[in-house]
């Protein structure tokens, strides 16, 4: 027995697993963004589910490491067989779920959790039967069972490091999620047909057909319809044509399951949103000068800088994370890269890093799913954002809220307070029906806006307005707290508001 199994094959074997089920982890992340966000719901539902069928694989194996090693191990390939199956049929059963799922479940938690359990426990389920199996047989057949315990840990450890960033650094961004996960079912089959042919198992028909329906799989969700014009290292994109007149071309750009920007190639300085409407036109009224400069926390579709460059202000800095978004902004939406300055990182870390520059406008404008990054809600970063500006300049950022909530908004402005001795909340100047989605521009500076209201295209002619004084006071004071690097939960007191967006770009 030890001849046949050594235990630097049962080291390597369980190595492979672990780093293969942990690509899966992380693809899963990936491709319910589409669907439902990348927001800490979605990831806390991946990690859960994950672990719960990690944990209940692993009763399984128990169980089965109590019979012969050679039944045990040859029920170990059928169970990773069935992982194959599993994690080929994800990608085709998600799109399929999707939809139905979260329309019944409509609480946002349950459904992002409902949804990532029925496509990825069994594959999490069957990856996890492996590892007690390959841990009883190795410390029943090792001279010294202490070492061969921790070489099998240690390989499950390793095995799950290089799988993540595998995933995260190489796969995702060079595949893409479906060809990710393909990779992933050949090595659950290879690994299947050496278990079953280590067993000696019997059903090789079985194992056989088990392996093409496997495969067959694989080609299927290699040939799916893609969800994502591209895939990047952090979002997956894709470029919508909306126009009316083929001749005058407008297009959207979508990231994840939401729409961010719409542009128009003949009309450069139209908005078409009401957020951007707001940060164009603020930008203009509160510019010390015409050739401002400016900062964006945030690309997109690039509409308020392609705006910005069309009148010739001054020097123009993107902070873009994701490369692939200013790629795409130039290639699909009409923005010269030679316009401004893209900074391919996070906004605070450029504002951090560059403490010499000042600007007049400072636009922050970035989004994760439908709320803004914690580190750039926080009283530490509104400082940042505040000690980067000219004594004239501006903070200018979009917020979205409910509003039969408003806890997100009160929150931010009440923080912006402590920082800011002028802060204002601009909107469309009409009323909100009940529990209506509502889009702000809150402002934080040392003087007013000189005009209270203005209209703008957003297409179409649009008038905003800024809160009453008191208002915003009152506002602040009974429903905001303050947002800090230690506390900033931002995500649960927009929670309600995800639940109505998920997976309908807006």
């Amino acid at each position: 027995m030890k001849r046949i199994l050594p235990l630097w094959l049962l080291v390597i074997s369980q190595g492979v697993i672990s780093a293969a089920s942990l690509v899966v982890e992380i693809v899963a992340g990936r491709m319910l963004a589409p669907h439902v966000g990348m927001s800490l719901y979605t990831w806390t539902a991946v990690i859960a589910v994950v672990l719960a069928g990690f944990s209940a694989g692993h009763w399984w194996g128990g169980r089965l490491a109590e019979k012969p090693w050679e039944k045990s191990l040859a029920w170990t390939g059928g169970a990773l067989m069935a992982g194959a199956v599993t994690t080929a049929g994800a990608v085709l059963i998600l799109p399929v779920l999707a939809e139905p799922v979260l329309r019944i479940v409509a609480q946002p938690v349950w459904g992002i959790t409902g949804l990532t359990a029925l496509v990825f426990f069994l594959p999490s389920l069957f990856a996890g039967v492996p590892a007690p199996v390959l841990a009883q047989i190795a410390v029943t057949t090792a001279h010294r069972t202490g070492p061969a315990l921790g070489a099998m840990f240690a390989s499950g450890a390793i095995g799950a490091i290089a799988g993540t960033l595998l995933a995260g650094f190489v796969f995702i961004s060079w595949l893409g999620s479906s060809a990710t996960l393909v990779v992933v079912t050949v090595v659950y089959v290879a690994t299947a047909f050496l278990f079953l042919w280590l067993g000696r198992a019997r059903g090789r028909v079985v194992a056989m057909t088990t392996g093409l329906v496997a495969m067959v799989l694989a080609g299927l969700a290699l040939t799916a319809p893609k969800t994502c014009d591209r895939e990047s290292r952090h979002f997956c994109l894709r470029m919508e044509d909306v126009s009316a007149d083929p001749a005058r071309p407008v297009h959207l750009m979508v990231i994840d399951h939401l729409a961010h920007g719409i542009s128009a190639r003949d009309l450069p300085l139209m908005q078409f949103t009401e957020h951007t409407a707001m940060l164009d036109e603020l930008s203009m009224q509160r510019a010390p000068h015409p050739d401002f400069t400016s900062f964006h926390i945030g690309g997109g579709n690039y509409a308020v800088p392609w705006a910005f460059s069309t009148r010739g202000t001054g020097p123009i800095t993107v902070a873009e994370i994701d490369p692939a978004v200013t790629e795409l902004a130039a290639e699909a939406f009409w923005f010269a890269p030679t316009s401004a300055t893209s900074l391919h990182e996070d906004g605070r870390r450029a504002l951090l890093t560059r403490p010499d520059l000042r600007y007049d406008i400072i636009i922050g404008d970035a989004f994760t799913d439908v709320v803004v990054p914690v580190h750039l809600v926080t009283q530490e970063f509104f400082r940042l954002a505040a000690d980067r500006l000219t004594p004239e300049g501006s903070f200018l950022m979009n917020v979205i809220d409910h509003e039969d909530r408003l806890g997100a908004l009160a929150s931010i402005v009440a923080t912006m307070q402590t920082v800011f001795p002028m802060v204002e909340v601009w909107t469309q100047k009409a009323h909100p029906a009940p529990g209506q989605r509502m889009v702000f521009v809150v402002v934080g500076s040392m003087a007013r806006t000189p005009v209270g209201e203005f209209v703008t295209a957003a297409p179409d002619q649009t008038r905003f307005g800024a809160l009453e004084d008191d208002l915003v006071t009152q506002l602040a004071a009974t429903r905001g707290q303050i947002l800090t690097d230690d506390y900033a939960p931002i995500d649960r007191l927009m929670g309600r508001l995800m639940g109505r967006l998920m997976g309908r770009p807006d």
